[in-house]
């Protein structure tokens, strides 16, 4: 397991969103959480699968912004942030399984010929009567 060094990630107190009367727009307690993924120093197998997802929170520059607003508490933001960002890297340290492709058995595919050689006959019933 990886796990990332609270000292790389960049925090900034911004105003949250949404309801809560005058204490939204009186208090910061909101939080930019900032990654920089290139210059982090986390190993290059990493750091390739998380650039790699497709994920609105990472910028073309390789920067993973995560804004946590569920609290009134500034250190509480600050704690989920991180955590959801360290949930974001452990899904990109889980190295993926190797797909090993496979081939059709002997018997699904004599099925399958026969179900299309019996639609075939079907089909050619339905030609118009001659007598």
């Amino acid at each position: 397991m990886v796990v990332i060094d609270p000292g790389e990630v960049e925090f900034s107190a911004i105003r949250a969103q949404g309801p809560g009367g005058q204490n939204v727009n009186k208090v910061s307690c909101a939080v930019h959480a900032r990654f920089d993924v290139a210059a982090s120093s986390l190993p290059a197998a990493v750091k390739e699968r998380l650039l790699a997802l497709r994920d609105a929170r990472i910028t073309r520059e390789g920067v993973i912004v995560l804004k946590a607003q569920g609290s009134r508490s500034l250190e509480q933001n600050r704690l989920d942030a991180l955590q959801r960002l360290q949930a974001l890297v452990d899904q990109a340290a889980t190295v993926p399984l190797a797909r090993r492709p496979t081939r059709p058995t002997r018997g699904s595919q004599l099925r399958r010929l026969d179900g299309k050689a019996r639609s075939g006959r079907v089909k050619a019933l339905r030609g118009k009567v001659l007598d």
